[in-house]
């Protein structure tokens, strides 16, 4: 099966149109004032509703309260949420069960011990995402979106449930990503950026285009 792909960060109409047509099953818009990604909830809604029935809509956020999350719920109306902080196991079960829906839990990866760490999250989330964790010199570091890539060949020659793949991702390396981690979906955001939040839609192309024709 092709792999699928998540175009994240996503804050305008003419990218969220642009990704879908390029092929992206899957959008995701970003809830953290810190990003330079981040949208507000009337944005979202907005872009939604452009994406509905044509991708799965994911809303990130990081260590997101009760209230955001049931707006989120109630207002953007994802397919799926995507918790990208140091949520717990038990705030992820909580998470579902605030908002009725399917939760993704970015593990951030270093080591071989940061992949075992997302075990502890395979009865309550419905999707594990891997992330590069930001290296301790890179001053303001965002939860993810940094542009680093990890060592993917912590990911190469075992059986996992399905997972995204994500961090440092590019058109140009994401062939060869797939190739070594056997990921079913990939997920990129300033891969696909000509400024940080600015989306570029030729990238978005070439990148949709990269991942639909690996293996």
């Amino acid at each position: 099966m092709p792999v699928e792909v998540k175009i994240c960060g996503l804050s305008t109409p003419e990218t969220v149109d642009a990704a879908i047509a390029a092929g992206a099953d899957l959008v995701g818009f970003v809830f953290y004032p810190r990003s330079p990604r981040n949208v507000s909830l009337q944005q979202a809604a907005a872009l939604a509703a452009r994406a509905r029935g044509k991708a799965r809509i994911v809303t990130l956020v990081v260590d997101a309260d009760d209230a955001l999350l049931q707006s989120i719920a109630a207002e953007v109306r994802p397919d799926l949420i995507q918790a990208h902080g140091t949520e717990t196991p038990a705030r992820i079960a909580e998470i579902a069960r605030l908002t009725g829906k399917p939760v993704i839990k970015a593990i951030r990866v270093k080591d071989d011990a940061d992949i075992a760490a997302a075990a502890d999250y395979s009865t309550v989330a419905s999707l594990i995402l891997y992330d590069a964790k930001a290296p301790e010199t890179l001053g303001n570091a965002l939860p993810g979106g940094n542009g680093h890539a990890f060592d993917w060949g912590l990911l190469e020659g075992e059986q996992r449930p399905a997972f995204i793949l994500a961090g440092g991702l590019t058109p140009e390396n994401v062939s060869q990503a797939i190739r070594v981690t056997g990921a079913p979906v990939v997920d990129v955001s300033s891969g696909v950026e000509s400024a940080p939040g600015v989306k570029d839609i030729g990238l978005i192309r070439k990148f949709i285009e990269a991942a639909k024709s690996a293996r």
